[in-house]
């Protein structure tokens, strides 16, 4: 029983963290030609309110098998959209900036999934509009243009469609009634009453944290982006980007706010957003500067003469060509060091002087023929005496010394004597029979006992 339980948890984990949607909190991306009067942008509101219920209970109960969709798109002729615009508006005028929106498209997709452990809802809201009034000042030189614009937020409650778009808490009371019934506490309150239109953290960013990168080599390929034609080849194209975790940035982490409630059953509210992240682009090589606290870039035509750098920021390339310069000079003195230990080895015979050695032949004559086989040996054994194995082995050999023969022995008579000429005397005995008489003196016992038994 217990296995079973604890394979059941793993599996509904499983299901969970399979069927979850990822938030990403918000998301800007803005291009920005400051040739032009306005330009486009878009930015993204995502956040996911999981309501936990791990024991069951009533508000599982309520929530069983429940999945459903709120979705839609309004422009500024919707009332709500017009006071979205506003309050955008009065908030990048609180920021210090000029800049503001003059037209907008709003789309929202609320999703609610239940499960067997909890429920969640996505919240999603995605608006896209121009940007004007963003030019500070303009000169044959540079252009500066306004980038303090950036923390689009609004506060409240933000209807369209008869649907508030902001605030989580309301559309689960007027979509889940008896749900939101169980969990109205002040803890709950708090978690679901935070707006999702909120950039805050893209505008507290500074813009010297963001990673900068620029292209010097023109922009073909995205001029279609910016909304021009291919007139602008060969301008230079700036890029700011956030929201990755770096020493700039620092550690970039979710954002979770959550809240227990304790009614028959112990439930759990939490919010998640992820770090929040955002693109800058503009036409022209963009540098950094702050006016009347206010960040802006001024922007010209082409980067700075002997003006480059990496990624990274404001980076030498002169470092850069300096640590290859080290590397290659790093190499020709390990080439030059490794010459003179070639030339510093010594070249030619080495070991026993060829003078001082002897030819032996080791080969000795079998049947009808003999081999070419010798082996080389010093002419005097001094050095080798000094040298020699102590492995070699050093006791006397015996001599082995051939019975005589008889010189008026009967070769016919006697199988042996064919073969003592060789210095193999019992060949016979060796083939394990015998050929002699009792005329043989060979002194084999084999043929003892065959002269014997001829006798």
């Amino acid at each position: 029983m217990s296995r079973a339980v604890i394979l059941t948890v793993l599996l509904a984990s499983l299901i969970v963290v399979g069927t979850s949607s990822p938030a990403w909190a918000a998301q800007l991306d803005a291009r920005i030609n400051p040739n032009n009067d306005s330009s486009p942008f878009k930015m993204s509101y995502l956040k996911t309110v999981f309501l936990e219920y791990s024991n069951g209970g009533e508000l599982f109960d309520a929530l069983r098998d429940k999945e459903w969709v709120v979705s839609g798109t309004a422009d500024s002729s919707d009332p709500g959209v017009v006071q979205l615009i506003k309050k955008l508006n009065q908030g990048i005028k609180a920021d210090g900036s000029q800049a503001r929106i003059s037209d907008m498209t709003v789309t929202y997709n609320f999703h609610l999934n239940a499960r067997n452990i909890n429920t969640s809802i996505d919240y999603r809201v995605i608006l896209e509009g121009t940007l004007t009034d963003y030019v500070i000042t303009k000169d044959s030189q540079r252009t500066l243009v306004d980038l303090g614009w950036r923390g689009l937020s609004a506060d409240g409650e933000i209807i369209v469609d008869g649907i508030d778009i902001n605030l989580p808490l309301n559309i689960l009371r007027e979509k889940e009634p008896t749900a939101f019934a169980i969990i109205d506490t002040p803890e709950a309150e708090d978690v679901l009453k935070k707006p999702l239109i909120n950039a805050d953290f893209i505008l507290a960013q500074p813009l010297t944290n963001w990673h900068f990168l620029f292209d010097p080599t023109g922009i073909n390929v995205d001029a279609g982006t910016f909304g021009l034609d291919k007139e602008i080849s060969g301008f230079v194209v700036s890029s700011w980007t956030m929201g990755e975790s770096s020493l700039r940035e620092g550690r970039q982490v979710e954002r979770v706010f959550e809240a227990e409630i304790n009614a028959d059953q112990k439930y759990v509210v939490r919010s998640v957003q992820s770090s929040d992240q955002g693109n800058l682009y503009t036409i022209g090589f963009g540098a950094l500067d702050v006016l009347d606290g206010v960040e802006i870039v001024g922007v010209t035509p082409k980067p700075p003469e002997g003006y480059a750098t990496t990624s990274t920021g404001d980076f030498p390339i002169m470092i850069v060509y300096g640590m290859a310069g080290i590397a290659a000079i790093a190499g020709i003195a390990f080439f030059f060091v490794s010459s003179r230990s070639l030339k510093n080895e010594k070249v030619g015979q080495q070991g026993i002087d060829p003078s001082r050695l002897v030819g032996y032949q080791t080969s000795a004559s079998s049947g009808g023929y003999q081999t070419n086989r010798g082996e080389a040996q010093l002419k005097d054994d001094t050095s080798y005496q000094k040298t020699r194995s102590v492995y070699e082995n050093t006791a006397p050999q015996e001599t082995v010394t051939p019975p005589p023969t008889d010189a008026n022995r009967e070769e016919a008579a006697c199988g042996c004597a064919a073969s003592a000429e060789m210095g193999s005397e019992c060949d016979c005995a060796m083939q394990g029979s015998c050929l002699c008489d009792a005329t043989c003196q060979c002194t084999a016992d084999l043929c003892k006992e065959q002269a014997h038994s001829m006798s």
